[in-house]
């Protein structure tokens, strides 16, 4: 297996399933820190200040994102992340997480250049680890 993921981030209002994968990548070892974000306007002002600051190493280098919160969803997000994303030199791997299995949904969030995958909610665990594996063999 190639290098470790360095930093992990999820983007999700929902406590019991943020327990529930910070668990998964504790215990099995998947990446050695993880940003925590209940909403995409939190998340979007980190990066904003990343960006301002230059400071690229605090990037994560992979993101869950939830569709459905409060304050700033997914979608919004996504199209906020966009517009400042291309002045980052790293590359970020972006999974959609939700619970939706709307086909619109799916549609929509593969629109996005930088979706990778979308994923429903639970996800299981040899899905997780396949997802950081592969992350890590692509760096």
């Amino acid at each position: 297996m190639g290098q470790k993921i360095e930093l992990a981030c999820i983007i999700d209002d929902d406590k019991i399933y943020v327990n529930l994968v910070k668990k998964i990548i504790e215990i099995k070892k998947l990446s050695e820190n993880l940003l925590i974000f209940k909403n995409g306007l939190e998340a979007l002002e980190y990066f904003k200040v990343i960006l301002c600051n230059m400071t690229e190493e605090k990037l994560p280098d992979i993101i869950f994102l939830d569709l459905n919160m409060p304050v700033m969803d997914g979608w919004e997000f996504l199209g906020e992340f966009i517009k400042i994303k291309n002045n980052f030199d790293k590359k970020i791997t972006l999974y959609v997480v939700s619970s939706s299995i709307d086909p619109r949904d799916l549609e929509r969030a593969r629109s996005f250049n930088l979706v990778t995958d979308y994923l429903i909610k639970p996800i299981e665990l040899k899905k997780f680890e396949k997802i950081f594996d592969r992350d890590v063999n692509v760096a």
